[in-house]
């Protein structure tokens, strides 16, 4: 039976899009309280079913894949640039395919301005209207406001009028920012994106018993299964290393992991990984946000992910990405790393930042480990000294020497050189992701 919450949800995902919806509204409609209504749309506007505008309220809008989430809809470039709806507030849940500055005479703006268009303007009525016409949005820089035919018409429509106080290469600038965060979100590997989902997982249930489960892992040769409720309800972990020396008839609840460690499907895979690794478990149940199983990951699967994200090509940079661009190994010396200090990699002073060092030298580390054995390695734990400051432009060497191996954990001793000189010492322990 499904929870008051889930029903919610349901509902809302059930909605047109563009309708709005209010806690009052949906507390009436399906006899919960306010604050259970009001739990479920914010729940909703984390799984991207709903958007909340300031002055405007919140609509149902509609659910971008991953592939395209960097489109944005009106919704969204309204509260980016902080904007106030001037008419066509019914076609705000609308999707824009691209922007459009409307920088020429409007002849030669039209060859570019089709449906699905914004167009960012100025105070210049006539290309108001005209976009509209021709299908597309406006966004009217600069605080101006627009006629009131213009109004009407957006309204008819259905096509948002919009105007910020901000100029617009200021505009472009946010909206542009926004894209490029997306297109590095959309490189984050999340665990939704490598689960076996519920469908395909062995459960067992707290009234089976340990028979069950050696029946289970004679088919699969899996070390371990999630265990569930009749509702679907995560409660338990059961694995080989909880069944051995156990009857055929003892119930699996009396030998089973309770409150086991799991995550959710919007999870980094990363986060996943370095939780598996410091807990050493192989198996990780994934829940949704109410406790119900969704799937399972295995270790397995976490380590193909990272091996697979490193061979994508990223279309959005992070400042790590930015720092990792400037390093060049040392030919015959291919363990280490020389770079040099651009602006994104100093600090407030102008020198070499702790954040930027820190950085490459895990990334060293990590090649030099790759070197000495194959496999993933996450650092767990850095100090870092610097002896003297590093300007902007100087060229840094970076020496990683592993100092200790074992089976799962990896101490490396850094050396960082500058003109000859001595510049900081740092030590990493890293710890090894095997299979």
């Amino acid at each position: 039976m499904s929870t008051k919450h889930e029903q919610i949800l349901r509902h809302i995902e059930g909605l047109a899009v563009g309708e709005k919806i209010s806690v009052r509204q949906i507390a009436r409609a399906l006899s919960v309280s306010e604050g259970t209504a009001y739990r479920a749309i914010k729940e909703a506007e984390n799984q991207k079913l709903v958007n909340t505008i300031e002055r405007v309220g919140t609509i149902r809008i509609e659910k971008k894949k991953k592939e395209n989430i960097e489109r944005l809809t009106y919704a969204e470039v309204l509260n980016i640039v902080d904007g106030l709806v001037l008419g066509g507030r019914g076609g705000l849940h609308k999707t824009l395919t691209k922007f459009v500055i409307g920088a020429m005479q409007l002849d030669d703006m039209m060859r570019y301005i089709d449906a699905g268009s914004l167009l960012i303007v100025g105070n210049r009525l006539k290309a108001h209207e005209t976009a509209l016409l021709a299908g597309a949005a406006v966004l009217v820089t600069g605080g101006f406001d627009a006629s009131e035919d213009v109004k009407k018409l957006a309204d008819e429509l259905e096509l948002p009028v919009i105007s910020t106080s901000y100029d617009t290469f200021t505009v472009a600038t946010m909206l542009n920012r926004a894209i490029y965060d997306q297109l590095i979100e959309k490189e984050i590997l999340l665990v939704e994106d490598i689960l076996t989902p519920l469908e395909n997982t062995i459960t067992l249930h707290t009234k089976d018993k340990v028979a069950h489960f050696n029946e289970a892992n004679r088919k699969t040769t899996h070390a371990g299964y999630p265990v569930i409720e009749k509702n679907g309800k995560l409660v338990g972990i059961v694995t080989s290393h909880d069944v051995i020396g156990k009857t055929e008839d003892e119930l699996i609840e009396k030998v089973m992991t309770r409150n086991p460690i799991s995550v959710t499907g919007k999870t980094s895979v990363a986060s996943a990984g370095h939780s598996m690794i410091w807990e050493g478990i192989d198996l990780m149940p994934v829940e949704t946000e109410n406790g119900m199983l969704a799937g399972i990951i295995s270790r397995q699967d976490v380590l193909k992910a990272f091996q697979m994200a490193q061979r994508q090509p990223h279309q959005g940079e992070t400042i790590d990405d930015i720092v990792k661009t400037q390093m060049k190994t040392i030919e015959n010396k291919s363990s280490i790393v020389e770079f040099t200090v651009v602006p994104q990699m100093t600090n407030q002073f102008g020198s070499l930042s702790y954040g930027a060092l820190t950085t490459i030298m895990a990334d060293a580390g990590s090649r030099a480990i790759k070197m000495k054995k194959r496999g993933e390695s996450v650092p767990e734990s850095i100090s870092l000294y610097f002896i003297k400051h590093v300007q902007l432009g100087s060229v840094i060497i970076v020496e990683p020497r592993i100092l200790q191996m074992t089976r799962r954990f990896v101490k490396v001793d850094f050396e960082i050189q500058s003109e000859g000189e001595l510049i900081a010492k740092g030590m990493i322990m890293y710890q090894l992701f095997d299979k």
